[in-house]
């Protein structure tokens, strides 16, 4: 295990350290102290390090992470794993706003609650919630799976695209051109492996799920003449 005390070295020295790890490096367990709320911490890490944070995190930890395990031991800032590639990242408190945004691979697990625009525009990223989300989260998703094992606040799923979103609570609305959709045998599954990937023992069977209706963004040519 490879310690570091950001207080005493400072931020671009950490992000240059793990930066300089490559693919097959020996050194893949990190612990990082004395965090206290720095932003942008082990952001852009491309090799598979397993880094743990001891305490909360600022804005925007683990964004562009890519292929490396991530563990916050608090709560997260802004932007956590904005831009995900791929790896994991597990927050073990609660998650700010736009958790995930972007996130293009990978599994990001927030065991506590997710404030507003939680998976903003996702791109194929995996999101599981223990507790519950704010408003306009996978706002234009187009891709991956937002799990939420709480409930969904306002215009869930606005102008969504392709991703799939499963809530075992309430939904206080519903954006425009989200619905509710059947949940088949074959969802029951994804949810399932999601859910374990999530270290969550919910039962899919409590879960609902949403997707896009598809009509704002498929053309129709019964409209032609309006534009």
């Amino acid at each position: 295990m490879q310690t570091f005390d950001l207080e005493a070295d400072g931020l671009r020295a950490l992000n240059s350290t793990l930066h300089a790890q490559k693919e097959h490096t020996n050194a893949t367990a990190w612990e990082i102290i004395n965090p206290k709320g720095s932003h942008a911490l082990a952001v852009g890490v491309d090799a598979p390090l397993d880094i743990t944070v001891r305490g909360s995190t600022g804005y925007y930890c683990a964004g562009m992470n890519k292929l490396a395990t991530i563990r916050i031991k608090g709560n997260a800032g802004p932007g956590v794993a904005e831009n995900m590639m791929s790896g994991s990242v597990i927050i073990d408190g609660d998650a700010s706003q736009y958790a995930g945004a972007t996130g293009r691979g990978g599994t990001l697990v927030i065991k506590g609650n997710a404030a507003s625009r939680c998976g903003i525009s996702m791109k194929g990223i995996d999101i599981i919630v223990h507790g519950n989300i704010g408003h306009m989260s996978a706002f234009m998703a187009q891709s991956g799976n937002l799990v939420v094992c709480g409930d969904a606040g306002d215009a869930l799923g606005d102008s969504l695209y392709e991703a799939r979103i499963f809530v075992r609570g309430s939904v206080k609305s519903l954006g425009a051109d989200c619905i509710e959709k059947e949940m088949r045998p074959e969802h029951i599954e994804i949810l399932r492996d999601l859910l374990a990937r999530g270290e969550c023992d919910a039962d899919p069977s409590e879960f609902r799920r949403y997707g896009s209706a598809r009509k704002l963004y498929n053309f129709n040519v019964d409209n032609a003449s309006a534009y």
